[in-house]
């Protein structure tokens, strides 16, 4: 294992250049190997965690759900509240902040983004949760590539450019995940369901966030400074890549849902017909509406 690790590490090196110093000896930062093992085993638990489920009755989860969604509330609250205090002490330039001129507010980013970088770790469990739940339509290509690609993109941020312009998605995203697993936490409560209203708006939310950071991260592009433009460039195509998966997750979740419903509508199949309620079609709309989870 250690000459694998001193192998891939040299290869790094000559790639990426050499690596900050700031983080030698971090907690996982030292090798990529259990960053990938991690990864790996995520995607098989995806691949086989539906087949041992099959023949099984599904986990209600209620308890640890709500235990778990405020803990990644409050990571996120705090990491959102570090950030942005960082960048004010720093006095980060929004158009373009390299990785050496913040003092000491760019160890506390750095510290920050490294609570950032073990999160996407933590966040392996909302996979796990839907397969306990035998959720398994929640599991969809967005929700894997998204969950996989981050932690390892994050293993490379945190070795090269933890800090400087980095700071910005991590920030908002941290901002959204305040909101979003607030909302997945109440609603592990039933009492608490009816009164949350603001899902269709976190991925609203989601889909602004990624167009910010492009146009963020493309002013660094436009006004360089030290950051390296690679990594811009990289940061760039994996927004778009994300604006496309969200967007047709949008569209197939809220767009084509709300047409389905206003034709049903119109059809009488919502509505009281023949002097009765169509009770039956009240319940299958009501399981058709049932939305899919995202982060």
């Amino acid at each position: 294992m250690e000459l694998m690790d001193k192998t891939i590490n040299s290869y790094f090196d000559v790639w990426l250049g050499p690596r900050d110093p700031r983080v030698k000896g971090w907690l996982l930062l030292e090798n990529y190997t259990p960053t990938f093992i991690f990864s790996v085993l995520y995607l098989l638990i995806v691949w086989l965690g539906p087949k041992y489920m099959r023949n099984k009755q599904p986990f209600s989860c209620r308890g640890i759900l709500v235990i778990y969604n405020l803990g990644l509330t409050l990571l996120s609250l705090y990491m959102f509240y570090e950030l942005v205090t960082g960048v004010l002490e720093g006095g980060y330039n929004f158009f373009c902040q390299d990785t050496h001129s913040g003092g000491e507010a760019d160890m506390k980013i750095i510290r920050v983004l490294w609570w950032y970088y073990f999160s996407k770790l933590i966040e392996f469990m909302d996979t796990f949760f839907f397969i306990l739940r035998k959720n398994n339509h929640q599991i969809t290509v967005l929700h894997v590539y998204h969950h996989a690609t981050m932690l390892n993109i994050w293993w490379f941020v945190m070795n090269w450019v933890p800090c400087g312009h980095s700071y910005f998605g991590a920030t908002l995203n941290s901002f959204i995940h305040v909101l979003m697993y607030s909302y997945y936490g109440l609603s592990a409560v039933p009492a608490m369901r009816p009164y949350l209203w603001w899902k269709k708006y976190i991925t609203q939310g989601q889909l602004i966030q990624f167009v910010l950071t492009i146009f963020q991260t493309s002013c660094g592009v436009v006004w360089p400074c030290a950051f390296p433009q690679g990594w811009l460039y990289f940061q760039i195509s994996y927004m778009i890549s994300l604006i496309i998966l969200f967007t047709n997750f949008y569209i197939q979740t809220y767009n084509k849902k709300a047409s389905s419903r206003r034709k049903e509508y119109q059809n009488g199949s919502t509505a009281i017909a023949n002097g009765y309620t169509n009770s039956f079609s009240s319940l299958e709309n009501n399981v058709k509406q049932r939305k899919q989870r995202k982060d």
